[in-house]
């Protein structure tokens, strides 16, 4: 895009589509850096605004969330109609992708219905041609009465003519004048006399017709919304209603002949026996057997590239942060007070910056979870998932949340809200946190080389493993006593295969690396200073000080899983502020004390723990430490999503459980050993 450097008046663009369709790509083409991720007021879901000139004109774009339709049934549903309602942008960019047309149409015809012009994206052309499917845009164009582009956004190609286009429209509104789809003959009578009873008394930004097609299709939230305005109506409008309870059918097949009209029109479909790309790699990718074997295989690439490739990087810069900066920090400070060379160095940089040296390993992760998402893999995952998710009562959609939760727990927690049965996403909320997020995996891949010298990979492997099978014991076993066995249904869109978006994966990457940056640049910092002061005071040692009370008392407990220094403790108690306290809260603590030969020989940080374990603790520290209770902001998503104090607490509780067990039996077991 170009930069003018005196725009005109801006103008609001709203980027809306269904999951699939390229929206990120295009945002981010569009934007660059020049953009916010945050909440949309009151919400969960997550609203992205961005901003960039083009031909003079200063243009603010909003990327609504993924929608199949206007209907509330969903959150992203109700915040993506309130605000193209309620907010009136100047345009709505609504993207296609060309290779499922006929399936991205339904949403295009429930926006050509609000009073907003709408320009068309059809994007993936070029995917769509190597699956044997031909769009032509100048047929589709005049058979919809609005402007169509032709895009590919991950090479960029079509997006200056997309933006003209929005804003062509956005001159002259006048003149935009949609072939929109109406109802079925049976229905139009009732239609129009809703109609009629809405005229004159709808609230601002309300249409009569869209509002009586709402109120015909049965969305309650238009219901509500009707009986609150126009209670003098409303009566007469419910007793039509309650006549006419079939009506949504007439308006679903009304949009379905229209949409089926305009595929006929512009689209070349591939001759018959044309076996397409998708369908080659599905024959193994969604195998009953082979297709485990995929993403096993999936999985243990990327732990085995995260050892070799991101741990080494970690240890790097681990020895970069606590030996030459902290000593040139230290050098630096001589004239301070020794408590203030004790907080900003061994505190801050001890504590934070160990968690820093965390980066290259997320850096890892991140990009492969990105990889999966964007090839289209992840959809697949999902359903190879289905028929061992159901032995917990489960889905394969729920195996979605589940694996954002290698990412993170928070989003995972927060990404339960596409399972629609309630029962099935209390009972995925409550196991996401059993998902080793990125915090945990950076713990155990910066500890397991010490821990299991060269066999850490496989212990790796195991642990991960390990958990996932704990994930589903306890799935089931919370399923049969809570939820008397119940199964769900799985419906779920497969996307096509197409060639990864390098700037996509890019901003993935580097939006939640920095997140997590920021993230050790606050509340970690926060937390070790404030772990670094409770452990040097009151007393001369850390083992005199506040820390080494609390570790002492719970001393009884952890020996039980062969725990008994009480600074193990205390890191595993710090991880509930941040997964990777646990290792912060170890650096300042093993740092600020002797352990023997590890440390005269100027071991790291890893081998100072490994120094104080047998085999058997060591192994039972990781195994709590990956199954220990969540962290606060998980903790509060799922309260913020279950709505529910008791719910929440029964998760900390189950988790707290499962942990101290594990550890006992790995410790009794592997001491036997």
């Amino acid at each position: 895009m170009e930069r003018a450097v005196e725009p005109t008046p801006q103008l609001r663009l709203a980027l809306a589509g269904q999951p699939n369709v390229g929206k990120s790509t295009v945002f981010n083409a569009l934007t660059g850096l020049d953009q916010h991720v945050g909440n949309w007021p009151g919400k969960t879901v997550e609203q992205k605004t961005g901003h960039f000139c083009h031909r003079g004109h200063r243009v603010e774009i909003i990327d609504l969330p993924g929608t199949y339709s206007l209907t509330s049934g969903s959150e992203e549903e109700r915040v993506a109609r309130d605000y193209l309602i309620g907010d009136s942008p100047d345009a709505v960019i609504a993207l296609v992708n060309a290779a499922s047309l006929e399936r991205n149409l339904y949403l295009v015809a429930e926006l050509l219905l609000l009073p907003v012009p709408v320009v068309i994206g059809l994007n993936m052309v070029d995917v769509a041609e190597v699956h044997g499917l031909h769009v032509e845009a100048p047929v589709l164009e005049a058979a919809l009465g609005i402007p169509v582009v032709e895009l590919v956004a991950s090479k960029r190609r079509g997006l200056n003519e997309l933006v003209d286009a929005a804003i062509a429209v956005t001159e002259a509104p006048e003149r935009f004048n949609p072939n929109r789809p109406v109802i079925r003959e049976k229905h139009q009578p009732v239609l129009a006399e809703i109609e009629s009873l809405l005229a004159g008394r709808t609230p601002a930004g309300y249409q009569p017709e869209w509002l009586a097609l709402k109120l015909l299709e049965g969305d309650p939230d238009v219901a509500a919304l009707v009986e609150a305005k126009v209670p003098e109506a409303w009566e007469a409008i419910y007793a039509i209603l309650a006549e006419h309870e079939d009506a949504y059918l007439d308006i679903a097949g009304g949009r379905y002949d229209w949409v089926a009209r305009m595929v006929r029109a512009a689209v070349v479909t591939p001759q018959r026996g044309a076996t397409v790309i998708t369908d080659r790699i599905d024959r193994v990718a969604t195998h009953p057997f082979w297709g485990l074997v995929v993403l096993l295989a999936a999985m243990a690439v990327l732990f085995v590239v995260t050892y070799f490739v991101a741990s080494p990087a970690a240890g790097a810069l681990s020895s970069l942060i606590s030996g030459g900066f902290s000593d040139l920090l230290r050098s630096a400070m001589g004239g301070a007070p020794d408590w203030l060379i004790g907080v900003i160095v061994d505190g801050v940089v001890g504590g934070a910056g160990t968690v820093l040296s965390f980066v290259p390993i997320l850096v890892v992760f991140f990009a492969a979870l990105a990889l999966l998402e964007d090839v289209g893999y992840m959809a697949r995952m999902a359903y190879v998932m289905d028929r061992y998710m159901h032995w917990m009562g489960l889905h394969g959609k729920s195996c979605m949340p589940l694996i954002l939760g290698f990412g993170c727990n928070v989003p995972a927690v927060l990404g339960t809200r596409i399972i629609e049965e309630r029962k099935a996403r209390m009972l995925t909320m409550m196991l996401t946190p059993f998902v080793p997020c990125t915090g945990r995996l950076a713990v155990l891949v910066f500890l397991a080389p010490a821990f299991f010298g060269a066999a850490a990979p496989w212990a790796l492997i195991a642990l991960v493993g390990g958990n996932l099978v704990i994930l589903g014991a306890v799935g089931t076993l919370v399923n049969k006593l809570v939820f008397k066995g119940d199964r769900s249904a799985f419906i779920m869109e497969m996307p096509l295969y197409h060639a990864p978006n390098g700037r996509t994966i890019w901003r993935y990457v580097w939006r939640n690396t920095w997140a997590f940056v920021k993230k050790a640049g606050t509340l970690i910092v926060i937390i070790s200073a404030i772990v670094w002061v409770l452990s040097s005071y009151p007393g001369s040692t850390p083992a005199e000080s506040v820390l080494g009370a609390v570790g002492r008392f719970f001393e009884p407990v952890g020996a039980l899983m062969g725990l008994g220094d009480w600074r193990l403790i205390v890191a595993l108690l710090s991880s509930f502020v941040a997964k990777e306290n646990s290792v912060a809260t170890l650096g300042i603590l093993f740092g600020s004390g002797a352990v023997g030969a590890a440390e005269a020989a100027g071991a790291g940080l890893a081998m100072k723990v490994a120094a104080v374990l047998t085999p058997a603790a060591a192994a039972a520290f990781l195994v709590v430490q990956m199954t220990f209770v969540p962290c606060v902001a998980t903790v509060a998503a799922i309260r913020q999503e279950s709505r529910s104090w008791l719910w929440t607490g029964a998760n900390l509780g189950l988790m707290l459980v499962v942990a101290f067990v594990l550890g006992v039996i790995v410790y009794q077991v592997g001491s036997l050993i």
